[in-house]
């Protein structure tokens, strides 16, 4: 087994991540990643090691599509910056991150009203807000913002229980990505009655045959999106969504406009808003760019292997 650590900076702030870290590792079938946030602890690790083992050393279910379309992804910036984003993709679908730490819904309507005029009346727009608002926030941000036509939002509040009340109290679809990915039991989002659509990462889910397992015990439409991967973790996002029997909605998978280099010679990049169901390579010289040395890491992998 081979392992090589990477840091890779990004473009803009995301998350409050100005880099994205992790380790590759190679195994028979290929290359895996993994890359979990900082604030992940060893439990919810060893799902993010699951799915780079399984690319290594298992291989992925079988297409059923040759392309996938995707959406482009809007930081909290302004929205000059914001429609420069979304015009750059070639994407018709945009999901624009709200609710960011120290910004207002002032901050937030101006920049969803420039997406929504970058890409026109025939565009979607979708917003996530990664658990930023309580219940009243959330409603009142929703009805706001939604004079600009939201597809759906993803995530508004924290808890199942918060998002179950928020969906009764508004006419916007309602994703859950945090309610499913950081929870010990992914299904009772279905159950709490908390969600329309799901969102569903790879890695946090423990690997492409599981990701297909939850979506399917969910019976929820689901959304694949990223966890702003290198082209070898979105590579397993590209086989979850190419394997899943339905695919309504444009994928979060278009995300590698956010990183400032990647480690394979042609990059996993949308375009004209879809991406080709591949799995590139990694390259020598490409990763040579980013490889550091760093022991915590591999703490990290062995804290989420034991």
């Amino acid at each position: 087994m081979e392992l090589r650590v990477f840091r890779i900076p990004m473009v803009v702030r995301f998350r409050g991540q100005t880099a994205r870290e992790g380790i590759l590792i190679r195994g028979p079938h290929g290359w895996g990643e993994f890359s979990p946030f900082p604030e992940y602890g060893p439990a919810e690790c060893a799902r993010w090691l699951a799915c780079a083992r399984e690319a290594a050393f298992e291989g992925w279910p079988s297409a059923v599509r040759e392309v996938v379309p995707v959406n482009t992804t809007v930081p909290a910036v302004g929205p000059e910056k914001a429609a420069a984003m979304v015009r750059a993709s070639g994407c018709a679908t945009a999901k624009v991150k709200v609710a960011e730490a120290g910004q207002t819904l002032a901050d937030d309507l101006a920049r969803v009203e420039a997406v929504r005029d970058a890409l026109g009346p025939g565009g979607k727009v979708r917003v996530d807000a990664n658990g930023g608002w309580d219940v009243d926030d959330a409603v009142r941000a929703i009805k706001e913002l939604d004079r600009f036509t939201l597809e759906y939002v993803e995530q508004p509040c924290a808890t199942l229980d918060e998002l179950a009340r928020v969906r009764r109290r508004v006419d916007v679809p309602i994703a859950a990505d945090e309610s499913i990915r950081k929870a010990e039991d992914p299904l009772k989002v279905r159950a709490a009655e908390a969600a329309d659509i799901a969102v569903v990462k790879v890695q946090p889910l423990g690997g492409v045959a599981n990701a297909l397992r939850v979506v399917e015990a969910c019976g929820l439409p689901a959304v694949v999106s990223s966890a702003v991967e290198t082209s070898v973790g979105l590579a397993a996002g590209l086989a979850l969504a190419a394997a899943l029997p339905e695919l309504p909605y444009a994928c979060g998978l278009g995300t590698m406009s956010l990183l400032a280099g990647d480690v394979v010679a042609d990059p996993l990049a949308e375009e004209l808003g879809v991406l080709r169901v591949r799995r590139p390579e990694v390259d020598e010289d490409a990763l040579a760019r980013f490889e550091i040395e760093s022991p915590e890491w591999i703490r990290r992998m062995e804290g989420a292997a034991a």
